[in-house]
């Protein structure tokens, strides 16, 4: 539980806060960030590597990158799985076997739709991840008056449930009982 640990959550929160207004105020890209930094490391060892030459010094200390067979088959399976299952689940909504979850996907994708258009990702990780750190600690310092509101507003939805279905749903269940019956 990140949050529990108040100093390690402030020191991570700090961290990004500070990455997020380097980013929105340089104009830099996560993108262009990465690119730029791996071009200076590589010219650093590079250099650290022909001067080392020239000077009858060691090279610099790099580890031995190296993937085995063994580690890309498992990532590779790992992956061909839940592509088959996406893929199987799309073929589903597709065919129209399942409305229900072509509801869902439809929900999820317009929401995204609508929050990708209100900001850009970079401000949107950062605000889930102020909400992923803050909510939870929130929630636990204040349970007990958070859980009576969440009661007395459950108990309302119940109570308009009721009016609603009670004016709307049964004068439609009885209107359309009524019609099979003159048919």
């Amino acid at each position: 539980m990140l949050w529990r640990r108040g100093n390690l959550t402030v020191g991570i929160l700090l961290v990004t806060l500070a990455a997020w207004v380097v980013f929105e105020k340089s104009g830099y890209t996560l993108l262009s960030l990465a690119s730029s930094v791996l071009l200076l490391l590589s010219v650093i060892l590079f250099l650290w590597a022909k001067s080392a030459a020239i000077l009858n010094r060691p090279a610099p200390p790099l580890p031995e990158l190296y993937l085995s067979e063994e580690m890309v088959n498992e990532v590779g399976a790992f992956i061909r799985a839940h592509v088959n299952d996406l893929l199987s689940v799309s073929q589903d909504i597709a065919l129209g076997k399942d409305a229900r979850l072509f509801f869902k996907v439809a929900a999820y994708l317009l929401l995204i739709s609508v929050v990708g258009g209100l900001t850009d990702f970079l401000t949107l990780g950062y605000t889930s991840l102020v909400v992923i750190l803050t909510v939870p600690a929130l929630y636990e310092r204040y349970e007990d008056y958070i859980d009576s509101y969440v009661i007395i507003g459950c108990r309302k939805m119940q109570h308009l449930y009721v009016e609603f279905d009670s004016k709307f749903v049964n004068r439609i269940q009885k209107w359309i009982l009524e019609r099979q019956k003159l048919s």
